[in-house]
């Protein structure tokens, strides 16, 4: 058994090269093998949002705070709020993130494949986010 107290993971800034915008990541756990989870808490500043990405083994949001877009690649963006749960399949290309004006924390659950969790891809564009903008009212 393993209890780890609240406050004792220290929280990074996420990168650049992972998101637009201010978003601060806090790890729950990055369990030893066997297991392949990982888990961490997200927080989005309004406007801030992952890049494009994949996870081999597929990816679970649940909402904890605020309001947040989620898209799959080629669908409609969605609004979530606190409470929502997300599910992305494996390999499904999507983007996750704040509102416009609302911040938005998530729990994120992966599992690793090859040793990967998730495979960076393009930022989304200010043009694909203003339509997110717009759904999000």
């Amino acid at each position: 058994m393993m209890i780890r107290r609240n406050g004792s993971q220290p929280s990074t800034l996420g990168p650049p090269d992972s998101f637009t915008g201010h978003v601060m990541r806090t790890p729950i756990l990055m369990a030893d093998a066997p297991s392949r989870l990982a888990t961490g808490w997200v927080t989005f500043d309004p406007g801030a949002r992952t890049r494009w990405h994949t996870h081999p083994v597929g990816q679970l949001l649940v909402i904890t705070a605020g309001a947040g877009c989620v898209q799959k690649w080629g669908g409609p963006v969605e609004k979530v709020f606190a409470g929502d749960i997300v599910w992305f399949d494996s390999g499904e290309k999507h983007w996750h993130g704040a509102a416009p004006t609302t911040s938005m924390t998530h729990i994120a659950i992966t599992e690793a494949e090859n040793g990967s969790a998730v495979e960076w891809l393009e930022p989304v564009s200010d043009e694909q986010y203003v339509g997110a903008k717009a759904q999000a009212r």
